[in-house]
Formats: structure tokens, C-alpha cells, sequence
């Protein structure tokens, strides 16, 4: 009897551990946030036609994701009167942080070599945009390996979302050079940061609310 007691209380020593490993805000209310602001940047973004601008664009559109996601964050901890910076957080941080880094380092990449003058004069109706559909996928693939890595403090379904974003944004990769001799319209790349930052994250953040509700019902 003593060494079954003493077996049950050091699995509840063990999962209360793990569970203070866990960053435990609600995500349903950033996912949804991000969704929102994603689908209305790109709404806003279809008169962008230059490399230059797109990249500034959703530079901002990404700090601005941030900082509000970061507040939402803040909220939720002053809410259940515990520290912001709580070792879960800095956990998520830390991981997301690499692939984020390299995104970013993508983007500075793309404002150097469009900011020299061009060599020769573009074709007649080209843009700066045409064959940028690799740049909105190589973020949407760094994206989820950044959510893969923080889905390892979090809570199971982030990982899957982080394998859907980085699949999808492959999958862009691959039709991409599979359609190399086509020419897609300018508009593209914006239409793939709306769909992968919106209209995905609006779909995302719905299913949290849902399943979210049914945990704390329970």
C-alpha cells in the first residue's frame, strides 16, 4: 500500500512539473488577432507592386502582429495575477526565435539587392514582384518551423498547425518551380501572405475557441 501511495504521489510530482513547463495563456484570442490583421494587410496591400514595399509592408504588418500579440499575452497574465515573463515564455521565446531570425534575415536580403539600380531595363510590363512567390513561401515554412519548435512547451495542436504551415508553404515551393515557365500575376505573393497569415489563423483561432471552451467546461 505505502509504495503504491508513494507511486501515485510521484506521478502528481511529475505531471504538476510538466504542467509548469507548459506555457498555458489562451491562444485562441493571438490566433485570431494575427487572422484579422493578416486578412486586412493583404486586403490593403494589393497597390504594393514593388520588392521593396512588399517587404517593408509586412515587416510592419509582423511587428505589429507582435506587439499585439504581446499584449493579449500581457492581459491574460495580469488577468490570473502571474508574472509576464514567466518561465514558460521565455521558453516559446527562445524557440520561436531562430526561425524568426532567419525570415527576417530573408527579408533585410531582399531590400539590398532591390535597393541597387537595375542592371538592365525590366521587360515591358513587368513588375519587381514578378517571381516573388518564393519569398511569402520561404516565410510561411520558417513561420512553422518557428511554431513547431514552440509547440514543445505548448500545448499539442500548435506543433500540427507548425506542420500544416510549413507543408503548405513546401507545397508553394514545389508548384512554384513545377510552373517555372509561368508567369504569375503580381498579386500573388500577396494573396499567399492573406491566406497562410489570415485566413488560416482566423481558422486556426476558431478551432481553439471551440475546443479551449469544451476544456474548461470540463
Amino acid at each position: 500500500m505505502e509504495q503504491n501511495a508513494a507511486a501515485e504521489n510521484l506521478q502528481v510530482i511529475r505531471t504538476l512539473m510538466e504542467r509548469s513547463a507548459l506555457y498555458r495563456r489562451t491562444l485562441a484570442p493571438i490566433m485570431t488577432f494575427t487572422g484579422v490583421v493578416g486578412t486586412a494587410a493583404a486586403c490593403g496591400a494589393w497597390v504594393i507592386v514593388s520588392a521593396r514595399g512588399f517587404v517593408l509592408f509586412w515587416f510592419g504588418v509582423a511587428v505589429f502582429c507582435l506587439l499585439g500579440s504581446l499584449m493579449i499575452t500581457r492581459r491574460q497574465a495580469l488577468k490570473d495575477a502571474e508574472p509576464f515573463w514567466s518561465p514558460p515564455t521565455r521558453r516559446v521565446i527562445q524557440a520561436i526565435l531562430p526561425a524568426l531570425f532567419a525570415g527576417l534575415t530573408i527579408g533585410v536580403c531582399v531590400l539590398v539587392v532591390f535597393s541597387r539600380p537595375p542592371i538592365a531595363d525590366p521587360p515591358t510590363g513587368s513588375t519587381e514582384m514578378d517571381g516573388m512567390e518564393w519569398l511569402p513561401a520561404s516565410w510561411v515554412v520558417l513561420y512553422g518551423c518557428a511554431l513547431h519548435a514552440a509547440g514543445f512547451f505548448t500545448p499539442r495542436g500548435l506543433r500540427w498547425f507548425g506542420w500544416v504551415m510549413a507543408f503548405c508553404g513546401l507545397g508553394v515551393f514545389v508548384y512554384v518551380a513545377a510552373t517555372d515557365c509561368v508567369q504569375f500575376p503580381w498579386w500573388v505573393s500577396d494573396a499567399l501572405m492573406g491566406f497562410f497569415f489570415g485566413v488560416l489563423h482566423l481558422t486556426y483561432g476558431g478551432y481553439l475557441y471551440l475546443t479551449e471552451k469544451r476544456k474548461t467546461a470540463a
